[in-house]
Parts: structure tokens; sequence; C-alpha cells
């Protein structure tokens, strides 16, 4: 039964029997983070998954895959500005490509409605490829995870390819889907449970959850835990 620890955001660790990753590590400058709680220091995993270059989603990942050699699955785009960066355990995948990495984790990178760019004052903007979503199986269960998206009606597609345990959908608008679309997202994805992020951080997204739960309804079952809690599927 893996096990997934909501870090806040849209970092996500999920814990194996044999494989342990991380999706989006921003850790550093967290605000849905407890001081005291996690540090990149902390993060000790085998993979890292991103979906996108924005920085509250790149995150830590140079810092974490330096330091525990553990492989970074991205965009080739992204896997590129990686490189660049002194990052050599890489796997580049793209839109639509699955990839077996053990006998117990696989992984498929799904299309995602939303930018990819890395923005820093030392080199401004840098494009890093396409959004992705991600589809992983680990220990005989489906996990997805959606990056930052819009609602996109190629989600009743990975809905029907997969048999999703559980989902994991931004609600916080502006930026991505609010709760309204993300309900509707559901009723595409169809997984048995549903767990919202990317909804507390800042003001500007801010969401209840309690709307998410009456939305969705009968279609799934609603997992809401805080930043630092667990799950198990």
């Amino acid at each position: 039964m893996p096990k997934i620890t909501w870090i806040g955001q849209s970092a996500v660790l999920v814990e194996g029997n044999k494989t342990k990753f991380i999706i989006d590590p921003y850790i550093t400058g967290n605000p849905d983070i407890k001081e005291g709680t996690f540090t990149p220091e902390g993060i000790d995993v085998d993979y890292i998954l991103v979906t996108h270059g924005h920085w509250d989603h790149l995150g830590d990942t140079i810092a974490i895959a330096k330091r525990t050699k553990a492989t970074v699955i991205a965009a080739f785009e992204l896997i590129v500005y990686l490189q660049r960066h002194g990052i050599e355990n890489v796997h580049p995948m793209h839109i639509g490509g699955a990839h077996r990495f053990s006998d117990d984790f696989w992984v498929k990178l799904t299309i995602a409605q939303h930018g990819s760019a890395v923005m820093n004052d030392e080199e401004g903007t840098v494009y890093t490829g396409n959004p992705v979503g991600f589809v992983v199986e680990i220990d005989g269960k489906t996990i997805y995870h959606s990056g930052d998206t819009g609602l996109f009606l190629d989600m009743q597609l990975i809905g029907e390819l997969n048999n999703i345990d559980l989902a994991m959908i931004p609600i916080g608008d502006n930026f991505t889907m609010g709760v309204a679309d993300g309900a509707k997202a559901v009723e595409f994805l169809k997984p048995k449970a549903v767990m919202p992020m990317h909804y507390l951080a800042w003001d500007l997204i801010k969401q209840d959850p309690n709307e998410f739960i009456k939305l969705v309804g009968d279609k799934s079952e609603v997992k809401i835990i805080q930043p630092g809690e667990s799950l198990t599927i």
C-alpha cells in the first residue's frame, strides 16, 4: 500500500515497498510547510518527478538530485535545462510516452494545460518545453498527478485508459482549475479517490475544500489532508 504525503502546494512524497519518489519538490520557501518539518536535506528518494519549470514546482530539484543522485524524470526540454545545471542522473520523457523503471514502478506522461519556464534574475526566462502530468503505477496502484493545469476534455481518455486509485488535482483557481472545474475533472477521470492540492499557499489561490467535496458528491471519495499529513491507497 503506497503511502502518499502531501508536503504542500503540489509537492507530494510517495513511498512504496521498494521505491520512493517525490513530485514537484518545492520545499524551500513553501508557505504550506510548517517550520521544522520538511527540508531539502531531509528528502531521500530514488526518483524526482517534475511536472514543469515554474519555481513552485521545480523547487529544490537540483539540490536534492545532486545530494541523493536520484534520477530526475521530466519532459525532455526540462531535463536538458537540468543537465546544464549539473544534474547527471536523468530520464527524459515526453507526452504520451511511458517507461517501466522496475517491476513495481511505471511512469507515463500526460498533457497539462499550463506553461513551463524557469524565471530568475541570473538567466531571465528560460522556456522548458511543455508542462506535463504523470500517471504512475507503484506497487500495483495507479496514481495520477495532473501538475498545474486547466480543465481539458482529454481527461476522459486518461480516465478510460487508466484505473486510477488516486488522482491529485489542483483546485486553487487563477493559475489552474478552480473548485468547479476540479469537480468536473473528477467526473472525467473517474478515480476511486481524489486529493485536492495547490489551494492553500497564498491568498490568491485559497479555496474551501468542503466546497469541492460538495461538488464532487458521490463521483469519488475526496481525501482532504493537510500539508505534512499522509494517506495510503
